[in-house]
């Protein structure tokens, strides 16, 4: 298999129809019911740390971050990532994801939730959230609610309900 001629880059906002199909072709209609895209439901996610992959004009990867809050300051939730099904497995996900963080951590955002597989996301740092300190507002396996601190102490400084941050 020959390597990819990929292009990672901050998202823009004329993306954003190219990405709604890729969510289409890489999650399905059983999306819009899970917790993780209800919670970032009627809120814009941060175009400046949003990042997307491409091989010449076809789009084939995206990665959202979206200003989420709980009690304390305000924090990041990671997703979707998606990855087009035809060029899963060949490091997008793994590209997209190092460029998002590296994204917040240069934004000096202090903490990364997400829902997601544990074994991929702990090459970057997650883990999961202790029991007990965050939750969000709707079913998730607590082993698939996971953690990013990109700043020392930030996770003390937050707990409670994680919802959609409005306004900041």
């Amino acid at each position: 298999m020959s390597a990819l001629s990929l292009v990672i880059r901050p998202e823009h906002p004329d993306d954003a129809p190219a990405i709604g199909r890729l969510h289409a072709r890489a999650f399905g209609p059983g999306r819009f019911a899970r917790t993780a895209y209800r919670l970032r439901e009627g809120v814009p996610h941060a175009d400046a740390l949003s990042v997307t992959a491409s091989v010449g004009s076809f789009l084939v990867g995206s990665v959202r971050m979206s200003p989420v809050q709980a009690e304390g300051p305000a924090f990041l939730a990671l997703g979707p990532l998606a990855v087009d099904p035809s060029f899963s497995g060949r490091g997008v996900g793994s590209g997209l994801m190092r460029a998002a963080l590296e994204a917040a951590r240069a934004a000096g955002e202090g903490l990364v939730v997400l829902v997601g597989d544990a074994p991929f996301y702990a090459r970057f740092g997650f883990t999961p959230v202790p029991p007990g300190r965050l939750s969000l507002p709707g079913p998730v396996d607590p082993a698939r609610f996971l953690r990013l601190e990109l700043a020392a102490g930030f996770s003390e400084r937050v707990s409670g309900i994680v919802t959609a941050a409005r306004a900041r």
